[in-house]
């Protein structure tokens, strides 16, 4: 029984592309391993900063992971899945968890071999290396508020806001197309001092 996969292409909204080229490559190296593909998802002209709500295909494929409708997934490049490290280990996360196996042709990754296997796991630790950077940046924001102001972060006489240190780094996560959840987990903040910081910042 052959192995059944499907393709995933996107295109970016800055960039003259053509997933043409892309859907070829795949289908051949498809046909060469005798892999048996059942659908292609694409998404066109879209940003790979944007969340899965804002890629209809991409937000399908994951729908379809979680219903494991096939056994792997092809790829052209790591940069078609995403651009936040963060978001891309949350899909590695999600298609190991069902068995999935992944193929991104640029970078050879081949999820069910040994040598894929370890890489996965480096993008994990990469992925916890982030997450820590992330967070001395919001804990030394916070320190320096301290100093300027009040034990709160505040200076004295103003009204309470977000320092901004957290500021910078929740527009750049969302940014990216990390989901305010995602963020408010990251950095440690509720939901409510997130929103009262995009308050502040429309």
């Amino acid at each position: 029984m052959s192995k059944k996969v499907v393709i995933y292409g996107r295109t970016s909204t800055t960039k003259n592309q053509s997933v043409d080229h892309q859907l070829r490559e795949l289908r051949e190296i498809s046909k060469r391993n005798n892999w048996e593909i059942v659908e292609e998802y694409l998404d066109k002209g879209i940003s790979g900063s944007l969340g899965r709500d804002g890629r209809p295909s991409f937000d399908r494929l994951l729908k379809d992971v979680n219903r494991k409708k096939f056994d792997g997934i092809l790829v052209w490049s790591i940069d078609r899945l995403g651009r936040s490290l963060q978001d891309l280990v949350s899909f590695l996360n999600d298609v190991q968890s069902k068995n999935i196996d992944l193929y991104i042709h640029q970078q050879g990754l081949d999820t069910s071999t040994p040598t894929g296997k370890m890489m996965f796991q480096m993008c994990g630790v990469f992925a916890e290396f982030e997450r820590n950077i992330i967070r001395e940046r919001v804990k030394s924001g916070m320190e320096n508020a301290k100093i300027n102001g009040t034990k709160s972060g505040r200076p004295i006489g103003r009204p309470s806001m977000v320092n901004s240190s957290t500021k910078t780094t929740v527009v750049e996560l969302l940014d990216r197309g990390m989901s305010k959840t995602k963020v408010c987990k990251t950095l440690s903040i509720g939901v409510g001092t997130l929103y009262k910081l995009l308050d502040e910042v429309a």
